[in-house]
């Protein structure tokens, strides 16, 4: 696996250091109100599972599933929920936690559809950013990194499945996904 990375972007230290700026800046923002984190399944899994330890404050987790890749690159912008939240969102002030905003469209359409369900208020987190390739116009309160526009792998992100394990985060080779 580790051939397979062209070079490392983010060591661990680098991700807890992110993670607990994040953790702190929403326990800050978030102090007094009902904070529901929603993890989009699979790749913020890490993310999430880190970022909640880091909140001082009582929330809840939910989690979602949605797809627009399947096992290519790029996003087919048909987003597809294939397991929904488990509770109402109804009261809650609605943070979803996503690993890499790339073009947007996913998370558009997500907030359009999570917009409907009566949140308090619905903000984004995300791991990392890739605003030169924004396609739509979603943007993320908090923000743990912009990255260069590059196929990244490593702390939850994948490349067919693969590569999440990884504790750090690299820039994939593009012998490897332009086969």
């Amino acid at each position: 696996m580790k051939n397979d990375i062209q070079s490392v972007l983010f060591s661990q230290e680098e991700l807890e250091a992110i993670v607990k700026r994040l953790g702190a800046q929403i326990s800050e923002d978030y102090k007094g109100k009902n904070l529901l984190l929603v993890s989009i399944l699979k790749g913020s899994i890490v993310f999430m599972s880190d970022l909640m330890r880091s909140i001082t404050l009582p929330c809840r987790i939910d989690f979602m599933a949605v797809s627009s890749y399947g096992s290519g690159i790029n996003s087919s912008g048909n987003v597809k929920i294939i397991k929904d939240l488990d509770i109402s969102l109804e009261g809650y002030d609605l943070l979803i936690v996503e690993d890499i905003l790339d073009s947007g469209r996913t998370l558009s359409s997500l907030m359009e559809i999570l917009s409907t369900r009566k949140p308090k208020s619905i903000e984004i987190c995300t791991l990392f950013d890739k605003p030169e390739r924004r396609e739509a116009d979603v943007y993320a309160k908090y923000i743990g990194a912009c990255v260069p526009d590059a196929f990244i792998v490593g702390y939850g992100l994948d490349y067919d499945e693969k590569y999440r394990n990884l504790p750090y985060v690299g820039i994939l080779k593009p012998e490897v996904y332009e086969k």
